[in-house]
């Protein structure tokens, strides 16, 4: 089965893209949910990131508190690093399993962090969806309400827009209206058929 890798910066609107050909019956196997699943009560992950950075990182309900382990590990790299060991090869497994489990024409792997690591190779082709970096700070600040340094410690720990763009077989500029981002989701999706029936 092909197998298209989608990602894009943060902000830059790949859940749009991928929501709209989720509609169309395509089977998305989303990073960022895999990412959640393999920390939830009850994993490994979650019991060896409570070992390793304590337990006040974990909510009164047990769940992981995302939002203070994402404050320490965006301002030390070193735990970022640590982190990333725990939980990059369980995702990668989880991920592998969905990707084989598709019954969709074609499968998306839908990940921020497509090209930083290597799950770029469980992919046929990589779509980037792009918009120009002042529009990515501006829409992840109104979206998930974070302060501008923040949002730009995050886009820092992605690859940069150069690189991603140079890595990709095929762009989706994003920098207009969700309308015209709908048309050229249409569009990728056509030719994506047509290659997965090739």
């Amino acid at each position: 089965m092909l197998r298209v890798g989608i990602t894009g910066g943060i902000g830059s609107g790949k859940t749009a893209v991928t929501d709209w050909l989720a509609q169309k019956g395509i089977t998305i196997v989303d990073a960022d949910v895999v990412a959640r699943l393999v920390v939830a009560p009850g994993m490994p992950a979650l019991t060896e990131i409570a070992h390793t950075f304590g337990a006040e990182y974990l909510l009164p309900d047990g769940q992981l508190d995302r939002a203070a382990l994402r404050q320490l590990v965006f301002a030390d790299e070193s735990k970022r690093k640590v982190l990333e060991a725990i939980t990059h090869p369980k995702i990668r497994e989880e991920l592998a399993t969905q990707l084989r489990n598709a019954n969709s024409p074609y499968v998306v792997l839908s990940s921020p962090l497509l090209l930083e690591g290597n799950q770029s190779e469980m992919v046929d082709i990589t779509v980037v969806v792009d918009v120009p970096e002042s529009l990515q700070i501006e829409r992840t600040m109104a979206r998930d309400q974070n302060d501008e340094a923040l949002v730009t410690k995050i886009m820092a720990a992605q690859c940069d827009r150069e690189t991603r763009l140079s890595r990709a077989d095929i762009v989706i500029d994003n920098s207009e209206s969700l309308d015209t981002l709908h048309h050229r989701t249409d569009a990728l999706h056509q030719t994506l058929l047509a290659r997965a029936h090739h």
